[in-house]
């Protein structure tokens, strides 16, 4: 029972490893993208690196989101070989934003395509992989959806809900 314990334990563990080292590559390459656009250069954005649609999808309802949410949203992409859904924004307008990094709200996303609802798993030690802390203005956040099956994949359009907030028809990178 105690060996069957400590099987459990690690197997969390090393998710939770593989995660945060996702997560930690992640946000480098989002400073380097950050830092070559202060120098004047190409940044990567949807333009250069994601499908157009995702493109056009950002062009046409970033401004509502602006106005609305207090947030840009950087998109919604696969990590961990597909394991799991990232969606990651920006917040522009904490008082706007804060119902976003509300603990009380569950989060989902929806695969428009086969209707499966991905949820942000819970680790035991962790808690939700997700940040709720109080939003700050210029902060970029994040949350994972669980993707065990794989049904979400690149180029899946998918809706993202927390609360009353929903982000229809992104497209998956």
């Amino acid at each position: 029972m105690r060996s069957q314990n400590l099987t459990t334990y690690t197997k969390g563990m090393l998710l939770a490893g593989i995660l945060a080292s996702n997560i930690a590559v992640s946000a480098v390459f989002t400073l380097a993208a950050q830092e070559k656009g202060e120098a004047g250069q190409p940044t990567a954005t949807a333009s250069s690196s994601a499908p157009a649609s995702s493109h056009r999808w950002h062009l046409s309802h970033s401004l509502f989101f602006e106005r609305n949410w207090g947030i840009s949203i950087f998109g919604v992409r696969a990590v961990s070989s597909g394991l799991m859904i990232e969606f990651r924004y920006r917040v522009l307008d904490a008082k706007k934003a804060k119902q976003l990094n509300d603990k009380k709200a569950n989060p989902y996303l929806v695969d428009d395509a086969t209707g499966a609802r991905l949820i942000v798993p819970t680790m035991e030690k962790i808690g939700q992989l997700r940040q709720d802390g109080p939003p700050e203005n210029g902060k970029a956040y994040w949350m994972v959806f669980s993707n065990p099956r794989r049904l979400v994949k690149p180029g899946s359009r998918v809706d993202v809900v927390i609360g009353g907030f929903r982000a229809n028809g992104l497209v998956v990178e």
